[in-house]
């Protein structure tokens, strides 16, 4: 049977995920200058990142033992959607780094 702190815990897990899918991939907009880099980098860095944290948060740490969840199931929640929802906020309701107005530099 699953525990509620199961619940909470993993559902803590997908939220972190989703912050930093999204604040990589704000990362990957302002640091790149091409237009369709950030969408190349975003698509295959942040999963590595994500793999690599779930492999910690569920290998070496047991959250969600009870969940019961098979290897594609496990993925698809820990790292599909959280890469989906991070890159969809980023780029569909944060202005883009183009509208800022910075102060110009000095030297």
């Amino acid at each position: 049977m699953v525990s509620v702190l199961d619940l909470v815990l993993f559902g803590v897990v997908v939220a972190g995920h989703t912050l930093i899918a999204a604040v990589m991939t704000r990362f990957f907009r302002i640091r790149l200058k091409t237009q369709w880099g950030y969408v190349v980098y975003s698509l295959l860095l942040i999963p590595v990142v994500l793999l690599v944290t779930t492999l910690v948060f569920f290998g070496l740490l047991p959250i969600g033992g009870s969940l019961n969840l098979d290897t594609p199931a496990l993925l698809a929640a820990s790292i599909g959607m959280p890469l989906a929802l991070g890159f969809t906020v980023d780029t569909l309701y944060v202005p883009p780094p183009e509208e800022y107005d910075l102060p110009e530099a000095r030297n």
